[in-house]
């Protein structure tokens, strides 16, 4: 036998329900906002005393109405925070269950990929996610198996909303962790967003891949490529985050790999840096910069990343000598077109000719007496005096040739 009190309870419950079913848009808008405001940051046993203990009633009309309605964007903010309030009342694990068994993981996804409906919609799908994921490595397991990483790290390359974005690394990041099954797939899809247009999607992505190095171990050879690419951006923010990351993978079997790609980069073939001068030579009215411009930026922020690797450890920096770094950064500091490109390379290449005398005698051949005490007077800015025919002689030099550097170490040692 139940009280007057629960029957009572039960009574509005109908009713609520009834009124639900029966409402049309706007005024199931209106319902929404009232639950939302009464309910927010309610426990499982709160939700169940509001609801006569049949909130999943309740739950399960919501998601009803999610599944028919995502695609029309109806109500679509306020449905999710709604469901929202079930997925994380604590001691309410049923409700995710529940959530889970209509297919919840996979029209959330779903939603992401619709280019028709708003950021702030797709945000709210985020953090529902992110509920799903912290409930364990099965669920996270889950959100996996349904081609998650990919629809997410999607969102993050498009996405137009900073706090999205940031939501979606957050994500991303619980996804990588305690998760041995998909952790490759996490950070292979990481590795998939860093050639995308986003100077944010690629900040978040170069540090989300830092933070998992740790624990993936290794690296896939598919990932030199678009790290390299990352130091042509003009965003120095995503630049420093790439030369984190190039940092962590110095223990790795890609390095090799890695520092004969940065030295190549000290080099960009002169066709390729000419580019923008011809094209304006020919009509005044073509601009075109962006060719020559990523170019040098990359080239100058090659020679800083490989000062920055070369004083971290002495293994590196020989093995850059090997590859002729040497030369590189003096073709890099005869860079008349970009000053960038010859400060950070002329810090560079001063470390190397003060760690090993042979270098020393190579750049001091290279450079002349004068020009050569100017440049250990004031490496940050020396070149600034240098005439186009000493930047020309630079850019042409081979003082670092196998034959050459080889006798120099074995005459050093």
């Amino acid at each position: 036998m139940t009280s007057v009190k629960e029957q009572e309870a039960i009574r509005k419950l109908m009713d609520f329900l009834q009124e639900w079913d029966s409402a049309h848009k706007v005024a199931r808008s209106h319902i929404l906002n009232n639950f939302i405001k009464s309910n927010d940051g309610k426990t499982e046993p709160e939700l169940e005393l509001e609801f006569a203990q049949g909130a999943s009633l309740f739950l399960a009309r919501l998601t009803a109405w999610l599944r028919m309605t995502y695609m029309y964007s109806t109500c679509l903010n306020k449905l999710l925070k709604s469901i929202g309030i079930f997925l994380s009342a604590a001691s309410g694990r049923r409700y995710l269950i529940e959530f889970l068994e209509i297919g919840g993981v996979l029209i959330l996804l779903e939603i992401l990929g619709l280019n028709r409906l708003k950021e702030e919609d797709k945000r709210e799908c985020v953090k529902l996610l992110q509920l799903v994921a912290n409930a364990g490595r099965k669920y996270k397991e889950l959100i996996c198996e349904s081609y998650g990483v990919r629809s997410l790290a999607n969102f993050l390359a498009t996405s137009n909303s900073a706090e999205a974005q940031e939501d979606v690394q957050v994500l991303l990041d619980s996804l990588g962790r305690g998760n041995p099954k998909y952790q490759n797939q996490v950070y292979k899809g990481l590795i998939a967003v860093l050639p995308c247009t986003s100077p944010r999607a690629q900040q978040l992505a170069l540090q989300t891949l830092v933070v998992m190095q740790d624990v993936v171990g290794e690296a896939p050879a598919v990932l030199v490529e678009p790290v390299l690419g990352t130091l042509c951006s003009v965003h120095l923010d995503v630049q420093y985050e790439a030369i984190q990351l190039l940092k962590a993978l110095m223990t790795c079997q890609v390095r090799p790999a890695l520092l004969k790609g940065l030295v190549a980069l000290l080099t960009p073939p002169r066709e390729k840096a000419f580019t923008f001068y011809d094209e304006t030579a020919k009509d005044p009215t073509t601009l075109c910069p962006r060719e020559p411009m990523l170019v040098h930026i990359q080239q100058a922020a090659a020679a800083k990343a490989i000062g920055i690797l070369a004083k971290e450890s002495a293994e590196v920096a020989e093995e850059l000598i090997q590859l002729k770094v040497v030369h590189g950064l003096m073709v890099a500091v005869g860079n008349l077109d970009h000053a960038a490109s010859q400060r950070h390379a002329s810090i560079s290449l001063e470390y190397f000719v003060r760690t090993f005398f042979f270098v020393e005698e190579c750049v001091k051949a290279a450079l002349g007496h004068t020009l050569f005490q100017r440049f250990l007077d004031s490496p940050e800015t020396w070149y600034t005096k240098m005439d186009p025919v000493k930047a020309e002689e630079l850019v042409s030099n081979i003082v670092d040739s196998p034959r050459d550097m080889a006798r120099m170490q074995s005459a050093e040692g």
